[in-house]
């Protein structure tokens, strides 16, 4: 009896087990279940975003097809952004996005590319590199002559809207659009024989991306070593390291006035800005937070404009590797300053520029550099007593890196 008793026993704790075994596979059945669907969820959440943002996002046809493009998977992305206080459609910004932007009013500014980066992405995996074009570099603009880099937009936009009007073309919207079609591609063509080097993607923003982009991040951290105040610009900043808003963030960016190299610093600024969100976007998670992302798209669609075909998809998962201390950024060295026109310049030895970002990249220029290191001499135009170049690249042509990885210290 006793051992019929224990068999019994026996015989319920099996069952028992096998119970608490088959409880744990439907269990882990449900959670792969659960798992599998968040999964795809997910996915399709990444694609709809991706198309809709794919359906909404500017794009251009000024990317001439037939140019020289990149070898060895690299990729050379032109960044442009707009000193224009109009929308894409060329329709004045609202009054509250103009007080915000402490820039004056819609008629400032014109179209002049006051922001333009280089940003080269190696097809091996390592660390990019970002060259700041000064603005005021005095170059060659095809079919215009020599001018300055940053109105090769503006002159080209203004050349082919009077075309149109002498056409009869009085639609506001079509002036607009091939004006900024032929304004981008007189940019990116000018950029490409100033450098020497491909050109595969572009993108432009206007003045208030940098404000929505602070914002979308939740605002950016810099660090100024010395306190300012700038009515022009709008900056009121102590010394130290801080977090700006959109507001802040563009008067950071745009401060000019009192900074001790002028133009050059406002470059080392905008370096500043990009290296501390390009950090920002990994430290915060933006790639794994939709809200945060949601709102990064949002200022895609309404601020930027890029070249037909470039798959952003593709690239939002490359610029995981360029965030939190990947990208080193440099500007580009002048000769010296000088006058044209009535206006302030950089004169620059197109030779030296080519050479020096060949050799940074590690491509050949289109170009042959020069047997010396001779600067090349000033146009007849440029004035014969123009100043030596003075400042913080004054020490030769290697440029300031500005690194990535921490929170560096601008003037």
């Amino acid at each position: 009896m006793k051992h019929r008793q224990h068999g019994r026993t026996v015989t319920r704790q099996h069952r028992r087990a096998a119970s608490r075994k088959s409880s744990r596979r439907r269990l882990g059945r449900r959670i792969l279940v659960t798992v599998s669907v968040l999964v795809l969820a997910a996915a399709g959440c990444g694609w709809y975003l991706y198309d809709d943002l794919a359906r909404q996002i500017g794009s251009s046809h000024a990317l001439d097809k037939n140019a020289p493009r990149s070898a060895g998977g690299a990729t050379n992305i032109l960044l442009m952004g707009l000193d224009s206080r109009k929308d894409q459609e060329g329709n004045d910004l609202p009054a509250d996005v103009l007080q915000k932007l402490h820039a004056g009013s819609s008629d400032i500014g014109g179209y002049n590319t006051n922001t333009l980066i280089l940003l080269h992405v190696p097809g091996n995996g390592g660390r990019a590199k970002a060259f700041s074009i000064p603005r005021d570099d005095f170059v060659e603009i095809p079919g215009h002559g020599k001018d300055k880099i940053k109105k090769a937009y503006g002159l080209a936009k203004a050349a082919k809207e009077d075309a149109l009007v002498k056409q009869g073309v009085t639609d506001h919207g079509q002036l607009e659009r091939e004006g900024r079609e032929a304004g981008r591609k007189a940019e990116i063509e000018t950029v490409r024989n100033f450098l020497g080097v491909p050109i595969d993607h572009f993108a432009e923003v206007n003045l208030a991306g940098f404000l929505h982009i602070a914002d979308a991040l939740d605002g950016v951290t810099v660090c100024l070593k010395h306190p300012v105040k700038d009515r022009y610009s709008g900056a009121d900043f102590p010394a130290g390291k801080q977090t700006l808003n959109g507001p802040q963030s563009l008067a950071f960016v745009r401060q000019r006035h009192g900074l001790p190299a002028g133009d050059l610093d406002r470059t080392r600024r905008q370096q500043a800005f990009l290296a501390s969100a390009t950090q920002k976007l990994n430290s915060a998670g933006t790639f794994t937070d939709p809200l945060r992302l949601v709102r990064l798209l949002d200022v895609a669609k309404q601020d930027l404009v890029i070249d037909q075909g470039w798959d952003l998809l593709s690239f939002i998962q490359q610029a995981k590797n360029l965030s939190g201390g990947n990208v080193e950024f440099s500007t580009l060295p002048i000769e010296r300053f000088g006058r044209h026109n009535g206006e302030d310049i950089n004169v620059v030895d197109p030779q030296t520029i080519k050479r020096l970002v060949s050799k940074a990249i590690g491509a050949n220029s289109d170009t042959p550099a020069p047997s010396s290191a001779t600067p090349t001499a000033p146009s007849s135009s440029t004035s014969p007593t123009a100043e030596p170049k003075s400042g913080p690249t004054s020490s030769g042509p290697a440029a300031k890196t500005i690194d990535g990885g921490g929170i560096p210290c601008v003037d």
